[in-house]
């Protein structure tokens, strides 16, 4: 008997999901930061067993949209309560349990297991924990709870395994060998876009894209061309740096977590270019694939 599904990650901004789907997966596929809508795109991990595979799917945090690229992050999620044989709704121990409730509504009215992650535990004492564990079962009666620490990586052999008891019968949808539904190319963006997130404040990663527009496999090494889209020269301005200190940083440490992801040389080149309205634009959209036919 083999069996096969997928496990939807959803959740708030900022309470582990990506931290959690890496370490259910066992590869760093999201890019990670304290920063609000790091992960825009759904990215899938896959884990292969003799006689199991489960598709996880991380997606963006929740939150209300003021452009159309949030809109579109937010179909994401939407589309991971619906087509998803597993839900694992990600919170945590500090986060208010009615934020944006109208996704709790939906997971009261949907026929589809979920299993609510109380995630970063180490964080909080014993009672409070139980006091966290009997507020969700009261919201979710139906809900399976599982009080985890993905960065400690606490209680996830036992999540994992329930994991895979509760999925269905059924054939491996991807590849045995497949790791993930995602190219070369946007793990490269991806780690530019982390660097970004990381190196900068304010507005600025919330104005940015990054779009990897050459990617040349040679024998010894990638070639990688990329351009950091902004919305305003200001921007630009702050990307580059005095004397283009800033985008060199943001470069150098982007090429050496590419060359560790990758296992092999890099060779990186950046640009920066300006469009004012990308995040409002459906042809840049779908160009960024935010927006699929």
């Amino acid at each position: 008997m083999h069996k096969s599904g997928f496990v939807n990650i959803i959740g708030n901004p900022n309470v582990g999901k990506s931290t959690l789907m890496n370490a259910l997966v066992g590869e760093r596929l999201s890019i990670i930061t304290n920063k609000s809508q790091t992960t825009r795109h759904r990215i899938m991990g896959i884990v292969n067993g003799e006689d199991f595979q489960i598709v996880y799917s991380d997606t963006p945090g929740i939150l209300t949209p003021h452009y159309k690229m949030q809109e579109a992050m937010m179909k994401f999620v939407s589309a991971a309560l619906v087509d998803a044989d597993i839900i694992l709704y990600v919170t945590d121990v500090v986060e208010q349990h009615d934020k944006h409730s109208e996704h709790l509504e939906k997971l009261k009215n949907i026929d589809i297991q979920t299993v609510i992650v109380v995630n970063k535990i180490d964080l909080c004492t014993p009672e409070k924990l139980n006091e966290l564990v009997e507020r969700w079962h009261e919201l979710l009666p139906k809900a399976l709870i599982f009080p985890t620490s993905a960065l400690q990586k606490f209680n996830l052999d036992a999540l994992f395994k329930k994991l895979v008891d509760l999925l269905p019968e059924g054939h491996a949808y991807y590849d045995k060998d497949q790791l993930t539904d995602r190219s070369l190319r946007f793990f490269a963006s991806e780690i530019i876009r982390e660097k970004i997130l990381l190196n900068y404040d304010k507005e600025i990663p919330y104005s940015t894209e990054v779009v990897v527009d050459a990617f040349q496999e040679e024998p010894d090494m990638y070639r990688i061309s990329a351009i950091i889209y902004v919305a305003r020269e200001s921007q630009k301005a702050i990307i580059i740096g005095h004397q283009g200190k800033m985008l060199k940083k943001t470069g150098t440490e982007a090429r050496k977590d590419m060359e560790t992801f990758f296992d092999k040389k890099v060779f990186l080149q950046t640009f920066v270019k300006v469009n004012s309205d990308w995040r409002d634009s459906d042809r840049k959209l779908r160009e960024f694939g935010y927006i699929q036919e």
